[in-house]
């Protein structure tokens, strides 16, 4: 057991932690990150790392950006905090919204803000029931996720999440909400199977779930355009645009959480770009303000406002809202986020660094007897660890090799993501050469001793 600091042993005593095993961090204590600078951390004994997985894949823009702090306060000095309740605004909740609705697409369309991607998506829901109850549907509630997705944490989110570390302690997923299969090309394929012929798979096992659940019980569809927190899955080409024909033909609605994907990650402004994807709502979250502040949105197409107006148009009101939505210091924070996006040119930086990072993770892994699968687009790749590359037979989950490699590139001074055995890169979207060759370097050490590691039986 190391020994623990005063502020280790004052979190330890006090601090319930995310997604965290309480007995490994009584045993091990938290790692305390004190400074940011551009893509890199500071711990408290001054060591440095470069975070591949920009935080938990949200500071684009790296962790110690000015302008956004400036963005901030200057806001405070206005107007600390107001509501979007009862008919209030703010003049940065106004503006964000129409910017929010020209940057995805979505013509006559609104923004309604949250301040998380769980409430994003949460929201997304509650407005797929409320349209279709308006039209006298009332039964159409049930909502299709995929395998190995990741929604969020609150009740609804968690129950669209494909994960089970997400339903185990709570009794979930809720009644109603079913999952289809995961279009991971790399383990769901079969043997011998073209890529055309496993999205045909994977669209009729979708059609036979909602035949055999009901049409009419079911009211959406939601899906990452590209799985993160799954392990950074691709969906093969023609995959959404064979599911959108089903959901059309069934009347049932698309919704997109891009609360990864969104701000450029893939190499498009959002990834519905990038996979052709035609959403009826899209959730915003963490590169909305590179994640300084907690604020999130739902872009909400026409039809589902025509709904909302139709349900309200006795006189009630919409009976949907956060105390915190529409935050003018959030949305000021990101107003200037975009900016910098945009004079970055950041879909054109992402695709130019995204190439030289796969470049890198490719000369990397290439001859490694652990590495399976190496996928990912824009700055989003995962590295698949697997007992036999031949077969891709995966290592038993009790010996954690993600997690080992994981550890092994912490102490190298890299922060990356294991998720079971593919471990993932999500860097901030600012990373330039020097930052990509310090993340390779680190990787193949990394890599290297998980292999010798494995091949001495240790793990």
């Amino acid at each position: 057991m190391k020994a623990h600091s005063e502020i280790n042993a004052t979190d330890l005593a006090y601090h319930l932690h995310s997604q965290t095993n309480p007995q490994a961090l009584s045993r091990e204590g938290a790692y305390i990150v004190v400074k940011g600078d551009g893509a890199h951390v500071i711990d408290e004994n001054g060591k440095r790392y470069i975070d591949a997985m920009a935080g938990l894949w949200c500071a684009s823009l790296g962790f110690n950006n000015e302008r956004l702090g400036r963005a901030a306060a200057k806001q405070y000095e206005e107007l600390g905090y107001y509501h979007s309740f009862y008919g209030r605004t703010n003049p940065q909740a106004a503006t964000l919204s129409k910017k929010l609705v020209d940057l995805t697409g979505m013509p006559g369309g609104k923004a309604f803000f949250v301040t998380s991607g769980s409430e994003a998506n949460e929201t997304m829901v509650k407005l797929a029931w409320l349209y279709h109850a308006s039209r006298g549907k009332p039964t159409k509630r049930k909502v299709i996720a995929r395998d190995r997705a990741f929604h969020g944490s609150t009740i609804v989110a968690g129950s669209m999440c494909g994960l089970e570390m997400m339903h185990r302690e709570f009794g979930l997923p809720l009644p109603g909400f079913i999952h289809t299969l995961c279009p991971n090309t790399y383990r769901v394929k079969l043997p011998g199977e073209s890529e055309a012929d496993f999205v045909a798979r994977l669209a009729a096992e979708l059609e036979r779930m909602i035949l055999r659940e009901g049409p009419d019980t079911i009211a959406a569809f939601i899906a990452e355009p590209i799985i993160a927190g799954g392990g950074i899955i691709l969906p093969p080409n023609g995959y959404f645009e064979a599911v959108q024909k089903i959901l059309a033909k069934y009347d049932i609605l698309c919704l997109d959480d891009e609360v990864v994907c969104g701000f450029g990650r893939t190499g498009n402004w959002f990834g519905r770009e990038t996979v052709g994807m035609a959403p009826d709502m899209m959730s915003l979250a963490k590169g909305i303000t590179s994640s300084y502040f907690p604020l999130a949105a739902v872009i909400v197409s026409p039809k589902i406002l025509e709904a909302v107006e139709r349900y309200n148009e006795g006189g009630t009101s919409f009976g949907h809202g956060f105390t915190n939505a529409a935050h003018p210091v959030g949305a000021a924070v990101a107003a200037e986020t975009i900016a910098i996006y945009e004079e970055l040119d950041i879909v054109a930086h992402v695709r130019k660094m995204g190439a030289l990072l796969h470049q890198t993770l490719v000369d990397v892994t290439k001859d490694s007897p652990i590495v399976g699968n190496l996928r990912g687009v824009g700055l989003m790749y995962g590295v698949e660890l697997v007992e036999d590359p031949a077969t891709g037979s995966p290592f038993a989950p009790a010996r954690q090799v993600g997690a080992r490699l994981a550890a092994s590139a912490y102490e190298h001074g890299l922060v990356v993501r294991a998720m079971r055995d593919t471990v993932g890169f999500c860097p901030p979207l600012i990373i330039d050469e020097r930052d990509v060759e310090e993340i390779g370097s680190k990787m193949e050490k990394a890599l290297r001793e998980t292999e010798k590691a494995i091949q001495a039986k240790s793990i």
